[in-house]
């Protein structure tokens, strides 16, 4: 490949390109990886194979090399994106690890993975693929470095399809917060920096189950805030000091989350008025208290545990408060909302891979083929995001003389 060396700021696409993927075994797969991404980055509109092949080359035999690269070549995926996950540690100073979920619209039955969903935000369902991303999130911006795909039970179990999309033998069903934990412990050993608080956010309505993601986190030690619905149980208790307040027994009192904002009967709290530095002059209240999760004995996850319930709700606003428990009990509230505040900032950055991205352009149908897709994508991102340029760059045509 010949062709102006595009840079934003002081690193240029071949050496960012050079140092994510330098883990893939042949010559031919770096470069096409490096046209892969510089072709995402320069192309306009949508991001086809055959646009992206027309923007970095005036050869005819480009579009089809770019799509056996994707598809068909047999990469892997997991070193490339734990040094994407080390290459922006380097870049900028990641606050927090967070998980969300990517709904993924599709057309036809036969990607792999699609299923129709119901999405809450838009009370309309849809066909779609569903990722679930780990983002390292900084005060400035939230990079995607690692995705899983959610199989349903009509792909995982179904040998058909499973070997038309090429899903590998040890790819089974696996819910959305079961994922959640496999990125958490994928993070812990390609991270080169000790480990950050969790802030983790999916689907309630696709079955998401928060008591398996909060036991999960307490086995792996990981600190937390996480969003929690108002049915969730929690208990204060003799460990809080509210036995007598309450008339509890030795093992506490079992409530549901909601009733921090005096529903059923309220359970011991205080309140905070926090000002939110968004340039608007709001201010957030906060009510929080002490609770502990039912079910924890002598031995476990969660033995003596104590957590820290909020529920926030921005001044003026009408929508209900939003319940996220936490394990940082001894952090300052305002550093607590900080780390919440990551959340969107993942939601936003999904938004601008499917805008710009070309996230939702991918036009294969295979697993291995959904994976790489979402790494380029993701590198593609992460380049922009961290090395932009104080001036647009203005793509060009044929940035490469010849593939």
């Amino acid at each position: 490949m010949a062709g102006r060396a595009l840079t934003y700021g002081s690193t240029s696409i071949p050496v960012f390109t050079e140092q994510v993927f330098e883990g893939l075994p042949r010559a031919d797969q770096r470069r096409w990886a490096h046209a892969y991404v510089q072709g995402l980055l320069t192309t306009p509109g949508k991001k086809t194979v055959r646009r992206l092949a027309a923007t970095i080359s005036a050869s005819p035999a480009t579009s089809q090399s770019l799509h056996q690269f994707v598809n068909a070549s047999p990469w892997d995926w997991n070193p490339v994106r734990a040094e994407l996950c080390r290459w922006v540690e380097r870049q900028a100073t990641p606050r927090a690890w967070v998980v969300d979920q990517a709904v993924l619209r599709k057309r036809g039955e036969h990607s792999c993975g699609v299923h129709r969903r119901f999405i809450p935000s838009t009370g309309r369902s849809v066909t779609c693929q569903v990722g679930v991303g780990a983002f390292l999130a900084s005060a400035g911006a939230a990079v995607p470095v690692d995705w899983r795909l959610l199989l349903p039970g009509s792909w995982a179990k179904d040998p058909e399809r499973r070997r038309r999309a090429r899903i590998p033998a040890d790819t089974g069903l696996r819910t959305a917060e079961q994922h959640a934990l496999d990125l958490i412990d994928s993070l812990a050993e390609s991270a080169g920096t000790a480990p950050l608080p969790v802030v983790c956010s999916l689907d309630p309505a696709a079955g998401f189950g928060v008591r398996t993601l909060l036991h999960g986190l307490a086995l792996r030690g990981r600190d937390f805030v996480v969003p929690v619905p108002g049915n969730l149980h929690v208990m204060v208790g003799r460990h809080l000091r509210t036995q007598r307040a309450h008339g509890a027994d030795g093992h506490g009192l079992v409530l549901p989350a909601s009733s921090l904002l005096g529903e059923g009967g309220g359970m011991p709290a205080r309140t905070e008025t926090v000002a939110v530095r968004d340039g608007d002059g709001r201010h957030t209240t906060v009510v929080t208290g002490f609770v502990r999760l039912p079910g924890q004995g002598s031995t476990g996850a969660h033995a003596h545990r104590t957590y820290r319930l909020l529920a926030v709700r921005p001044d003026g606003e009408r929508r209900p408060a939003r319940l996220w428990l936490t394990s940082l009990t001894h952090a300052r509230t305002e550093s607590v909302l900080a780390l919440a505040q990551l959340l969107p900032q993942a939601e936003q950055a999904v938004r601008e891979m499917k805008d710009g991205f070309g996230l939702l352009d991918f036009e294969g149908r295979s697993y291995p083929g959904w994976h790489h897709h979402m790494t380029l994508v993701s590198a593609a991102y992460a380049y922009d995001r961290l090395t932009r340029p104080t001036a647009p760059v203005v793509p060009e045509r044929r940035l490469l003389a010849a593939v």
